[in-house]
């Protein structure tokens, strides 16, 4: 500056702390431009701060002298953190050096600098070091004080108190997976979260967890204060707790359903089976147990279980009452049935008397012909077919009665009769346990003729699994990993398989194979956890003994709790399997998670343990649990009081937190000194150690895969169509690319279509947002509804919060999907009652639907009719609301009879002498009675008046139409109940309903659209409607190619059926009869349907 003072007249001399900000602010451009910036050589302010001077220090750094110009560093933009590049590493160092010398000068300095600089807290840099740093948020957590963060809560889910409803859910299932025994713990802390943050989403997932007989903390501890019984007592056991809740029960008697309840829960606490027993103990008859079940005493033993299996699924909690009742009938009965049904969960062979058998097939006399019997058999089945098993039970004792080869050789078949020719009727999927959804779900896709034609054509379209082929591109936003292309390619081939079997077989069902069951409910992260939390107990090969102690792999370090603790080693825990997943006893015991002993400590803290826990941490969990009960487990969780979640003065530690400030007092063993073995008096082995023996093969495989079905049913509806999808995606190869890198391909050409939302900003615009959906979420909880009124609630415009304020927000469909999926949400939360239920409003369908009213457009005129339909409905809303205060009041009448009522009693008392003249105050009040009534009047007229005008709004759009194909339709309880399908035939206009095994023809379209008046009704839960003018090309229900013997054998038995009978209904015939399975479809080449 001293050597031209003319160039730099003006300037002063910059201060350090400008200085070092300059070189900070090129080092941190640098991280955000891609192509490395020249600084020129006569830039005053390079000249002032650094130039020359400075130029080892720069050079050092990495600015390169390009003649009289400089290079700025160029690091590798594109990695993410933890960075190894060199270059990076020593930018980042030098950035962070530089801001700390910054904050070193003096604050005068500072401020006459005017230097600005940001400070970046230390968590949230570890967490950007973690990859940590990007994930879903709550909304509302801005809103939040730091303190809140300090309850016990959020970090014993190992979550954070901004995370997403979404991730405190996943939280909660992580740590019920890899902690099995700390389930109530964790639900507690689901519950108080729930409760702190007023969200509906978590609330139901509580409910869930509760109606699947899962307790909190809460739940225990309230038991047993019910019971005036110390949880974390040592000297509580069985007898004391059943002999306590019997002394309060005989004395408060009206208390003893309550009482009842909480003996149920410690005895789930304890895993006492005996406790559970005691607590269920309501059922001391026959009468008693055929009334609790809702069976009668003429009833045979498979409908008993049927009906165990409801009462099952309606409350798992009364699974003990529900066996305990069964045992009952068993033993009245001498049914050697139902005691093998207790015993192994296989119902026995049920005879019948062929008495019985006479009278179920309603035949009087019993020498008529074998022909006629099976005529007469054919009959009923057609009226009846859900009941065949009963109605082959009855055949069987006749053919054993009579020793019938007839008979015998019909019920031996391996088909059941049909009305229907074999070749022209779709076949039905065996139920093979709580899969009647997932068979509904197959038998839609498998009628779908370009999906059909992808699967049994797979190894066209087959995906090459290799690194570089799997990073070119996303599927749900994301890169699938070489396992899940190879489970999911291994699904698809399953799936060709059973494909394959519905067009060919002989039989009028198929039974699907566990396989697909599993890998079709069970999504490969699910699946995943499942697997790891099954090996948390599971037993591991013993190498054999020593001294009468198990060697089951090298010896680890030493216990000193065994010394310090003086624990009793002869104490053994009770396993406690996760709900859903493993059995009784010693059943399967690789699949259930275990609560060890110290033996058991002992012995697990020698063997391979899953990566749950960092390797260190191991050992000292084992010990955790080896050294408590579950009682003393619970006891040790942070308790918080129960009305509320507040925030916590002091952080509140974990339980790994407690037990490392126990651990850090004690005295560690000295590793050089003398072992725990020879302080605890333990000889050394007089041999050495026996061979390990040779891995054994895995016993009971298919009951595993049966146990993780059962897991994979509760899965939701749309866990198991997305995870579908998910894996067809996978297991092909794409046919394009979006700009985003998603891979586009047949999958997504079918079932995916995309909406873009509308969102306004503070400044007034409208911010837009373009995504992929496979389905509509349409909402059935206000009241019954037409499908209109139901998807208007996915595309009306909406509130949202931007900012910290409400702004509107609205969706459209920028791409309609030829096959367009309608997900029924009937799951719905009760607050008061804190319980899920299922929503029993109707939901009017239509056989047709337009969906030009939901179209992304420019169209002046529709946005205009959207805005005005949206103004209507909100004065619908203000006007119901209205209604509702003058038709519900607390006398459960109406205000204006209400208020006629008022008059009528004063006019009483007025009369009786009891009151004054009240003459003007009956007016007044009748005055205002008629006035109530009038507005009422108006009221409904004028709802009636906006919702004519809503629906009629667009019924001139009619330029895009759908028409139903799918119904699934469910009968039952937000937690259990049976699914079937209706499906529509274009070609033969014809409605199928597709009941697990049963397929058989509509023949009333009231089944399907009218609404149900029943108690327990039967409601539409996933519609699907597919493009009017690809109904025929994409639908295809019947494809069929039966080998012609296995035809032939069932027309000879339709024709004995028809000639002896002479009642059979003529079969339905299909115009073309048979789809071919070779030629043309099946080796067409995929055209991609133009969109709309």
């Amino acid at each position: 500056m001293s050597t031209d003072l003319a160039r730099f007249e003006g300037h002063a001399v910059p201060f350090p702390s400008e200085v070092l900000s300059n070189l900070r602010t090129y080092i941190l451009n640098a991280f955000k431009e891609d192509n490395r910036r020249t600084i020129a050589a006569n830039n005053k302010r390079w000249l002032l701060c650094l130039g020359d001077p400075c130029a080892e220090l720069l050079e050092y750094i990495g600015f390169v002298r390009e003649q009289d110009d400089w290079l700025v560093p160029c690091p590798d933009t594109s990695a993410s953190p933890p960075v190894s590049n060199p270059v990076n590493v020593l930018l980042e160092d030098v950035e962070k050096e530089l801001l700390a010398l910054l904050l070193q000068r003096p604050d005068d300095e500072k401020r006459a600098s005017k230097v600005q600089y940001g400070l970046t807290s230390a968590s949230q840099l570890l967490a950007k070091a973690l990859g940590a740093d990007k994930y879903d948020q709550n909304p509302s957590s801005r809103t939040n004080t730091s303190h809140e963060e300090e309850h016990p809560f959020y970090p014993s889910l190992g979550a954070k108190l901004d995370f997403h409803d979404d991730l405190i859910g996943f939280s909660y299932q992580r740590q019920v997976l890899s902690d099995p025994e700390g389930t109530p713990y964790y639900l507690e802390a689901l519950q108080g979260i729930a409760d702190g943050r007023k969200s509906e989403d978590l609330q139901t997932s509580v409910a869930i967890e509760a109606s699947s007989g899962k307790v909190s903390a809460q739940d225990i501890r309230k038991a047993y204060n019910a019971l005036g019984l110390d949880l974390g007592s040592e000297y509580l056991d069985d007898d004391h707790i059943i002999g306590t809740f019997q002394s309060r029960a005989a004395d408060s008697p009206r208390q003893e359903p309550e009482l009842r309840r909480a003996l149920q829960i410690i005895g789930q606490h304890r895993s006492s089976h005996r406790i559970q027993f005691m607590a269920s103990k309501t059922v001391t008859n026959l009468e008693q147990a055929l009334s609790w079940l809702g069976a009668t005493d003429d009833m045979d033993d498979n409908f008993v279980v049927a009906m165990y299996k409801v009462k099952e699924e309606e409350n798992p909690a009364e699974e003990a009452t529900a066996r305990h009742a069964v045992s009952l009938i068993a033993q009245h009965r001498n049914s050697g049935a139902l005691k093998q049904w207790l015993e192994t969960g296989v119902l026995g062979e049920v005879d019948m008397d062929v008495g019985q058998a006479y009278n179920r097939l309603q035949i009087d006399d019993t020498s008529i012909d074998d022909s006629i019997v099976l005529a007469t058999f054919q009959l009923h089945y057609q009226e009846a077919p859900s009941q065949v098993d009963d109605l082959r039970s009855a055949l069987k004792a006749i053919a054993k009665d009579r020793n019938s080869s007839v008979l015998n050789n019909f019920l031996h078949s391996s088909m059941t009769t049909s009305k229907y020719p074999l070749a022209e009727w779709p076949v039905g999927l065996r139920n093979i346990g709580n899969t009647c959804y997932l068979n509904s779900l197959l038998q839609f896709y498998f009628t779908i003729k370009p999906f059909r034609e992808l699967v049994l054509d797979f190894d066209k379209h087959k995906r090459d699994v290799n690194v570089a082929n799997l990073t070119k591109n996303t599927i749900g936003s994301r890169n699938v990993s070489k396992q899940e292309v190879q489970r999911a390619q291994k699904f698809v081939c399953k799936l060709q398989k059973l494909f394959h079997s519905m067009i060919t077989s002989p039989t009028t069902y198929v039974e699907p194979e566990l396989e697909l069951a599993r890998l079709t409910l069970l999504s490969q992260p699910v699946e995943a956890d499942l697997r790891r939390s099954s090996t948390t107990g599971g037993k591991r090969p013993s190498l054999g003994e020593i001294n009468g102690r198990p060697v089951l792999g090298p010896l680890a370090l030493p216990i000193s709790d065994l010394v310090d603790n003086n624990i009793d080693t002869n104490k053994n825990v009770k396993e406690s399997g996760m709900d859903g997943i493993g059995g009784d006893g010693d059943e399967d015991r690789s699949s259930e998670p275990t609560l060890l002993g110290n033996d058991q400590a002992e012995e697990a803290a020698d063997q391979e343990m899953p990566d749950l826990i960092p390797e260190q941490s191991q050992q000292q969990v084992l010990e955790d649990r080896g050294h408590s009960t579950s009682s003393e487990a619970a006891a040790e969780r942070p308790t918080t009081p129960e009305h509320s979640l507040n925030p916590l003065e002091e952080s509140s530690p974990t339980r790994n937190n407690r037990q490392r400030l126990a651990d850090g007092d004690r005295e560690l063993p000295d590793l050089n000194g003398p072992s725990i073995a020879e302080d605890v008096g333990i000889e050394p082995p007089s041999r050495p150690p026996p061979c390990p023996p040779r891995p054994q093969p895995e016993e009971n495989n298919d009951k595993i895969i049966r146990q993780e079905i059962q897991m994979g049913a509760q899965q939701d509806v749309t866990e198991v169509i997305s995870n579908v999808l998910y894996q067809l995606e996978c297991a092909i190869e794409a046919t394009s690319f979006d700009t985003s890198g998603e891979q586009i391909d047949q999958i997504k050409d079918m079932f995916f279509g995309k909406s873009k939302s509308y969102t306004q900003n503070l400044r007034g615009d409208f911010e837009t947002k373009e995504q992929f959906f496979s389905y509509l979420f349409v909402d059935v909880a206000s009241g019954p509804k037409n499908i209109y009124e139901a998807l208007d609630g996915a595309f009306d415009v909406q509130q949202v919060q931007v900012d910290g304020t409400h702004q509107p927000q609205y969706s459209t469909i920028s791409q309609l999907p030829p096959v367009l999926n309608i997900l029924v949400q009937r799951a719905q939360y009760d607050q008061k009652q804190r319980s899920a239920f299922k929503s029993l409003n109707h939901l009017e369908l239509e056989e047709t639907i337009y969906m030009d009213r939901y179209v992304d457009s420019d169209d002046k005129d529709l946005i205009q009719r959207r805005k005005e339909s949206w103004e209507w409905k909100q004065q619908l809303r203000q006007l119901e609301a209205r209604k509702e205060d003058l038709m519900q009041t607390d006398l459960k009448i109406d205000v204006p009879n209400l208020l006629h009522t008022t008059t009528g009693y004063l006019e009483q008392l007025s009369k009786e002498d009891e009151i004054g003249d009240t003459a003007a105050l009956e007016e007044a009040i009748k005055q205002t009675a008629v006035e109530a009534e009038e507005e009422l009047h108006s009221i409904k007229t004028h709802i009636e008046d906006l919702t004519a005008s809503i629906r009629s709004q667009f019924l001139d759009r009619q330029t895009l139409p759908y028409r139903l194909q799918s119904a699934f339709i469910h009968r039952g309880s937000a937690a259990s109940g049976h699914y079937w399908i209706y499906i529509r035939d274009f070609k033969r206009n014809l409605w199928r309903e597709y009941n697990d095994e049963t397929v058989s023809a509509v023949i009333q379209r009231s089944q399907i659209f009218d609404e149900d008046k029943n108690p327990r009704p039967a409601t539409p839960y996933f519609l699907v409607y597919v493009r009017d003018d690809l109904k025929d090309e994409f639908v295809d229900p019947v494809c069929r190619d039966v080998p012609e013997q296995a035809e032939t054998q069932n027309a000879v038995m339709d024709d004995v059926v028809e000639d002896k009978a002479g009642s059979c209904e003529a079969p339905v015939q299909g115009g073309q009869g048979t789809t071919a399975v070779s030629g043309s479809w099946f080796e067409a080449d995929y055209v991609k349907p133009q969109p709309w």
